[in-house]
């Protein structure tokens, strides 16, 4: 154990004086980034862009915050449970390792809002152009001109007009659009306007007024969706911590010595690494819920 912990500490010394004169800590932050940007997935690479260009993702600081908070709370954790510094250490390390993982949940929560914003512009703009151009086409083109939309809902929207010019009829455009954002206002919204075009209508108007207005009551419900996830997910993150400290009401029942001495049996070990794993994945699949779907009907 002390051999280790002297080899951690030599390891440290090393990369001080070899990078004697610049930031140790910029220069892991730069070659974790480099790892990052080699091996992680595409999509992951997406929706961190876009977070970039919303000006919503972490700072530096932000994560460096992020990898002591989780290192910090696993080492106090471990410790408590084992009283093994090699144990507490590799728990830190598994731990840190899941940072990224839950940096590409914030990151895709926040592009999930921005594509479900996208389309409720998007389907709200396509309906106030068509009560004036009573045509879907023309209607598209509007809202492209009309710089409401951003990227990638803007550039679909361009191949959309692009097949409908190209094939003479709006059908693929709208399987096309129905298959990349798979919501019900979109899919109703491009039903109404096939029977529109198709079979032809006198008055659409009040038709499409209450399209809008499903749109209007489907947005209000999604924000108090966000509002009651946000309050949902602190509690369940203090719920978590809170089982994690129940080893505590343990030791204090049995006493610290006679814990101590319950970790020399194996059933011991393993019921408690059960209980910190079991723990763990509570924790990540709460934060998975919370982040995933956002904005899906």
């Amino acid at each position: 154990m002390v051999l280790f912990l002297l080899i951690v500490i030599g390891l440290g010394i090393i990369l001080y004086r070899n990078y004697k004169g610049q930031n140790v800590a910029k220069y892991f932050q730069e070659q974790v980034q480099i790892l990052y940007d080699r091996f992680a997935p595409y999509s992951y690479k997406i929706v961190r862009e876009k977070t970039k260009e919303l000006g919503q993702e972490y700072t530096a600081r932000q994560y460096a915050v992020q990898v002591l908070f989780m290192g910090g709370f696993a080492g106090v954790i471990s410790y408590l449970y084992f009283y093994n510094l090699v144990v507490m250490v590799i728990y830190i390390l598994v731990a840190i390792a899941f940072v990224p993982y839950l940096s590409f949940l914030r990151c895709k929560r926040i592009y999930s809002e921005f594509i479900f914003e996208q389309v409720q512009v998007y389907t709200t703009n396509v309906i106030m152009e068509f009560a004036t151009t009573q045509s879907f086409v023309k209607s598209l083109e509007g809202v492209r001109d009309s710089g409401v939309l951003e990227d990638p809902v803007l550039s679909d929207v361009r191949h959309m007009i692009d097949l409908a010019y190209e094939n003479g009829s709006i059908d693929e455009s709208i399987a096309f659009m129905n298959d990349k954002y798979p919501y019900y206002i979109v899919k109703n919204m491009h039903q109404l306007f096939l029977q529109i075009t198709k079979e032809g209508a006198l008055d659409a108007g009040e038709s499409l007024e209450n399209m809008q207005l499903d749109i209007d009551t489907l947005v209000e419900s999604v924000y108090r969706d966000r509002i009651d996830r946000a309050t949902f997910h602190k509690k369940f993150l203090q719920y978590g911590i809170m089982l994690y400290l129940l080893v505590m009401l343990i030791q204090y029942m049995l006493g610290r010595d006679n814990y101590i001495a319950l970790l020399d049996e194996l059933y011991v070990q393993i019921l408690l690494h059960a209980i910190v794993l079991f723990n763990g994945y509570f924790l990540l699949r709460g934060e998975k819920y919370y982040n995933e779907n956002v904005g899906v009907e």
